[in-house]
């Protein structure tokens, strides 16, 4: 599983980034993969509210967010955190989350559901150098409408605010914060990473391993974390196979081919299912191997990638 973190402060090494670097290095700790995204260091640049993402589905804007897009899509926990600057998110951060509206009009305008929208969840960290009562009231209504945006599962419950932090080092002296973030992180963490472990294979893993691995994510992700390679891998996925599936509201958008020698670094599998090339999958250790051995699709009609598509939605079924 990945966990992704936002961190938000224009201070490398501040009291909200040690708060987030607790909560990632308690996620890697139980076997979670976790990527920090300084948001500082990054080219980012605001929207400029051209409408393109929703007549066309993705951002134009040519920088470091478009790294971010497919990062998001894989995520399994997105950690937003941030001090709050005139009761609101910082302004680096708060560019990230504007343009999340690519994704928005991909889920409300083309009504489209990433793999992963059903299982993602979102957790809110801010820091505040004030008491006020309202502090927090501005940056939880941010996150919000940005884990909505991103396809992320979020509540009240899913957020750590912490008051009167304004020096350095003033979060290790908090008298809870760290061990809170900590608890936060097995909580959320733990349940994601005892899923049973799939891996889908073919050999370009840009059709039927894709549409596999997106079926058991999006209907069944929260038991099964599943994953998808290809012995020899395309430089990207299949456009008709993406049509395919965005025929039975999935979205494939940001989805890249992965080779098996990559996949395997960070995922273990119990079960590999092949597609027809199971000569060309490894020997992995107490993983059982299963084979499909369905038709390529390559080249072919829409009306035939559908006929694929709908007996690998009845394999899933079977297998879950």
């Amino acid at each position: 599983m990945l966990v992704i973190g936002f961190q938000g402060s224009p201070r490398s090494g501040g009291n909200t980034d040690r708060l987030l670097s607790a909560f990632l290095d308690e996620a890697e700790k139980l076997g979670a993969e976790t990527i920090k995204i300084d948001v500082g260091k990054m080219n980012i640049s605001h929207c400029i509210e051209c409408r393109k993402c929703e007549e066309e589905g993705y951002c134009v804007i040519d920088d470091d967010m478009q790294k971010i897009y497919p990062l998001l899509r894989r995520a399994d926990l997105v950690v937003l955190a941030s001090p709050v600057f005139f009761y609101g998110l910082t302004g680096m951060v708060k560019a990230v989350v504007d343009r999340a509206q690519a994704l928005w009009a991909r889920r409300y305008v083309l009504k489209l559901d990433d793999p992963g929208v059903n299982v993602r969840k979102g957790l809110l960290l801010a820091l505040g150098a004030t008491k006020g009562e309202n502090l927090f009231a501005g940056v939880s209504l941010e996150a919000k409408y940005f884990f909505d945006a991103v396809g992320a599962l979020y509540s009240n419950q899913d957020r750590l605010t912490y008051r009167k932090i304004e020096n350095s080092g003033d979060i290790e002296k908090h008298p809870t914060a760290i061990k809170d973030v900590r608890e936060k992180a097995r909580e959320m963490v733990t349940p994601l990473v005892k899923r049973r472990r799939v891996l889908y294979v073919c050999t370009e893993n840009a059709y039927r391993s894709q549409m596999a691995w997106a079926f058991t994510r999006h209907k069944y992700g929260d038991r099964i974390e599943a994953m998808s390679a290809g012995s020899s891998p395309a430089e990207r996925i299949n456009e008709v196979m993406a049509e395919a599936m965005a025929e039975v509201g999935i979205d494939m958008a940001y989805i890249t081919p992965r080779s098996l020698n990559d996949a395997l670094k960070t995922f273990t599998p119990d079960l590999v299912v092949t597609m027809g090339c199971v000569n060309a999958c490894p020997i992995i250790p107490n993983a059982e191997i299963v084979d499909w051995d369905l038709p390529d699709p390559a080249g072919t009609p829409l009306s035939f990638m559908r006929e694929v598509r709908d007996e690998i939605e009845r394999r899933v079924n079977e297998i879950v």
